[in-house]
């Protein structure tokens, strides 16, 4: 390397050759690129799937949820409306035997 000197005039040339030559694998190149693509794609998606929440986290969540509250009068009508009509009694075993029936 110390006998050698870079020539500014041939660098054109080399490119064109190596050029050249990588025109040849072009479709090669691509096609491998973009399995590799797709193969990081796969792979990262995996491993996001693949994670769990942090206790701190769902702490946290659970602490932003708030939880209806129902006054005690109000249950206690639901209860008496339905101990004293047959008709909503059975609509309410039928709601609970399967709930997803309409």
């Amino acid at each position: 390397m110390k006998g050698k000197s870079i020539d500014f005039k041939t660098i054109p040339a080399k490119l064109a050759v190596l050029a050249q030559k990588l025109r040849q694998y072009a479709v090669l190149v691509f096609v491998v690129a973009l399995v590799a693509m797709y193969g990081y794609l796969v792979f990262r998606i995996n491993t996001l799937t693949g994670q769990e929440p942090s206790e701190d986290a769902i702490a946290q969540k659970l602490q932003a949820v708030k939880r209806p509250k129902i006054d005690q009068s109000a249950i206690d009508k639901i209860q008496q409306l339905q101990d004293n009509s047959v008709e909503v009694q059975s609509l309410f075993q039928q709601a609970r035997d399967n709930p997803f029936q309409e």
